[in-house]
């Protein structure tokens, strides 16, 4: 599960409007010396308050998530601002007890700056305010001289942008002190609507809260939207739900709640869909007045226990110390690393998750490393935010573990088939019931490997502090079929999505080897994703759709588990297929004006792949094997028209290839493989099989000469599903071929073989792809034995 690869869960749902601007508005008048009352209960006037150079009004609602998200920024701009007169105050335009609103301001806000109560909404409806938050500025003499937005950090309905490119308050108080026009008096407000006049509702209906609503509700929503859990507001009462009724009835029609991206494909188990009747159910509700019924009807109220939800675990991975998450900024990945101290093996069967603020955790991946680089990359982030707290900067965000992009930072290589270097278990996101396999099947936690945790942090505009533990539930019994994770891969190392286009299309896809059984499927992609297709077809077939995401959201990436596994035999063909918007009209678009976007794991780069679960049909089990290039038997059309050369006759046969691998910042390894080289495509084509000693994964190279361009052409099918094309020249002074791949964006790579000696060729290659380190290998290809011809 992803969801980095991950990405689940901010729940949106809130009566939220655009303030319509208003040139003529308020702006110039002076605002009246109205009276409030203070958290204390005291009586206090606008004149109490203002500050003697200017006086910042923020109507403001504890119960608004974008009014809350706020929070610190709006802290730090009265504590910044009072030594030059400015004076901070929080209005609320409500009836609320005081106590309530007390409690739900020192929970949601913290506040430093006064807080005051507007109970009649008089002074909002002086201002002719619209949302909160919404602020004034006003002068020393009262006067308004700004209304709007705080800054662009909205674009719509809980609808963030990636980036806020416009601080309007700020330049507003800045040309105010220093006696200049204010550029822009009146912006557009994004927030949740004040709400003027009350409309009492009726008391019975067709349909009614506590009969009707509160059941669909109880059982689709309260998981999240609840006190202290993720969604941005609670629905478990009558009050609550009337609040937020509108988008109740709009997100609901809309499929955008509860959250479930796929609109297509095969059925999935545990599907967050709402039926027809509900949805028709709660539209009624809504456009009938929303009538509360008795509360005699109201269901039993769900159970969220707080403990392990199956039981005490057999291992619980706990990071070593709570990591601190600052109030603001870009959503944060976080990989917690964590020695297990196995002396052996194990097999886990299942998993759950207890995170320790799930008002911040957004979701969680889960994984197991032998090759000690995620301690490494934890211990360069501790020595790096060590410097900076010595330096007097220290980190906003601190505490263990490494920041990260969507993945975990880097590339594993190495590990057999009965011990892999690395490794998936999983992941968590809001609503998620523990995780269990059927009975034989089971994830391998290797001895002596690091257990790490993918952190998707999601800010809320107040500092929080995490500790979230996992549970790991060990197989009672053998074991006959190791989980296996393979990948799709849908975006070429060089690719490039331009900027500005709306409708880049990226493509990918690979065969399956061996025959495999398919229980989930998990796409991925960044920010700029649009859409997303994932199909499956078996030889002579019809294609089979997967899933099918219209409407991608990065931030909420998950594990799609089949109603049944799906048998797919040798020869399965399995696609993906995605649109990337990368426009300016997108508002996920982190960069203001679009710039081109390469392949690669940093959050603002793109990629495409997808993650299957599979297990072999076989017993005892095999490695689920796949390749870009099909399986003998299938059909496969060449890539261009090629023509043989004597050159590419000198490769011919069967070859043992002895190669030295080393990763860039790593050991070296060695390792020894086969190729068998035979001629295709009418002996047009050579192509050249390899399979690797302790891996069960081929990779196959097409290779020939194009006559129109006049240059060696070779494409590589590696067992990722990627394939990485080559432009090569024959050297006949050292009897060499010169392979290059093309230099573009974060791909560079070179070959050169050496073919003087007809039976024993050397080799020679360095490579840096995309999000990989890269590495080099030298070696020595011997021949075995000649292939007919």
């Amino acid at each position: 599960m992803i969801r980095s690869y991950l990405s689940v869960m901010v729940l949106a749902s809130a009566s939220l409007v655009q303030a319509a601007e208003q040139p003529d508005s308020v702006i110039g008048t002076k605002a009246p010396n109205s009276t409030f009352t203070n958290l204390g209960g005291k009586s206090v006037s606008l004149g109490d308050v203002h500050g003697r150079a200017a006086t910042v009004i923020v109507f403001a609602s504890f119960e608004c998530p974008l009014s809350n998200s706020y929070a610190t920024q709006l802290n730090e701009l009265a504590k910044d601002m009072a030594s030059q007169g400015v004076q901070v105050v929080l209005v609320c335009p409500t009836n609320e007890p005081l106590d309530v609103v007390a409690k739900a301001a020192e929970s949601a806000f913290k506040p430093v700056m006064t807080v005051l109560l507007d109970p009649k909404k008089e002074f909002a409806a002086a201002l002719k305010a619209q949302v909160t938050p919404e602020v004034f500025v006003l002068d020393a003499d009262r006067v308004v001289r700004y209304r709007g937005r705080i800054d662009d950090a909205w674009s719509a309905r809980l609808k963030r942008n990636p980036v806020v490119s416009s601080h309007d308050l700020q330049t507003a108080l800045k040309a105010l002190l220093e006696g200049k026009p204010i550029p822009k008096a009146v912006t557009t407000a994004v927030g949740c609507a004040i709400v003027y006049q009350e409309v009492a509702a009726p008391k019975t209906g067709v349909v009614t809260f506590y009969r009707d609503v509160q059941p669909i509700l109880n059982k689709n929503c309260v998981v999240c939207h609840r006190a202290g859990e993720v969604g941005p507001f609670a629905l478990t009462t009558y009050a609550q739900a009337r609040r937020w009724a509108n988008d109740i009835k709009d997100y609901t029609i809309s499929r955008q709640m509860p959250p479930w991206m796929p609109a297509g494909g095969v059925r999935m188990k545990d599907e967050r869909k709402l039926t027809e009747k509900e949805i028709a159910t709660l539209a009624t509700w809504v456009d009938s007045g929303m009538p509360e019924g008795d509360p005699k009807d109201a269901p039993k109220p769900p159970e969220f226990p707080d403990g392990w939800r199956m039981g005490k675990p057999d291992i619980i991975i706990t990071p070593s110390d709570d990591f601190r998450l600052a109030a603001t900024g870009d959503d944060l990945f976080r990989v917690f690393v964590i020695p297990t101290g196995l002396k052996e093996n194990v097999w886990i069967r299942g998993y759950d998750v207890k995170p320790g603020n799930p008002r911040i955790v957004h979701h969680t991946l889960h994984y197991f490393d032998t090759t000690g680089q995620g301690r490494n990359l934890e211990k360069k982030q501790q020595l790096k935010d060590q410097e900076e707290t010595a330096k007097g900067t220290p980190p906003a965000d601190r505490g263990p573990g490494y920041t990260a992009g969507m993945g975990v930072g880097f590339v594993a290589r190495g590990g057999t088939r009965e011990q892999p270097a690395f490794g998936g278990i999983g992941g968590w996101a809001p609503g998620l019931a523990p995780q269990f396999l059927p009975p034989g099947h089971g994830w391998l936690l290797p001895k002596g490997s690091d257990f790490l945790i993918h952190t998707h942090y999601h800010r809320n505009g107040l500092p929080g502090t995490d500790r979230t533990q996992v549970g790991l539930y060990l197989a009672k019994g053998p074991v006959d079929q190791p989980w296996q994770t393979i990948v799709v891969n849908g975006m070429k190392p060089t690719e490039k999505i331009p900027a500005g286009k709306a409708d880049h299309v990226a493509h990918g896809y690979f065969y399956l080897h061996t025959d495999a059984v398919i229980h989930n499927v998990l796409p991925h992609m960044h920010q700029i994703g649009k859409s997303v297709k994932m199909t499956l077809t078996p030889p002579h077939s019809k294609p089979i759709v997967l899933v099918d995401i219209p409407a991608w959201d990065y931030k909420w990436q998950e594990t799609y588990w089949f109603q049944e596994p799906i048998t797919a035999p040798v020869g399965t063909k399995i696609e993906i297929e995605a649109v990337f918007d990368n426009s300016a009209d997108n508002p996920n678009n982190p960069s203001r004006p679009p710039v081109d976007v390469s392949v690669g794991e940093r959050t603002n780069d793109e990629m495409l792949f997808g993650f299957l679960g599979v297990t072999s049909t076989k017993t005892p089990w095999e490695r689920v094997r796949t390749s870009s290039f099909p399986p003998p038997g299938v059909a496969m059309t060449p890539p261009i028209r090629g023509q043989m050369t004597p050159e590419l006759e000198r490769r011919l046969g069967v070859w043992e290839a002895a190669i030295t691998i080393k990763p860039r910042g790593g050991a070296e390894t060695q390792t020894t493989s086969t190729e068998q080289v035979t001629k295709v495509f009418d002996g047009s084509f050579i192509l050249i099989h390899s399979r690797s000693s302790g891996e069960s994964s081929d990779t196959y190279e097409l290779a020939t000469f194009d006559p129109e361009r006049k240059i060696y052409r070779m494409w590589t099918y590696t067992h990722e599903g990627a394939i990485i094309e080559w432009d090569g020249r024959w050297d006949d002074v050292s009897k060499s071929f010169i392979w290059t791949a093309p230099i573009s964006g974060e791909l560079k790579g070179t070959l050169v073989l050496n073919c003087a000696d007809p039976n024993r060729h050397t080799r020679d290659f360095k490579i840096k792809v995309g999000f990989v380190t890269g590495y080099s290998a030298t070696g020595t290809l011997t021949r075995k034995q000649s292939t007919p011809q």
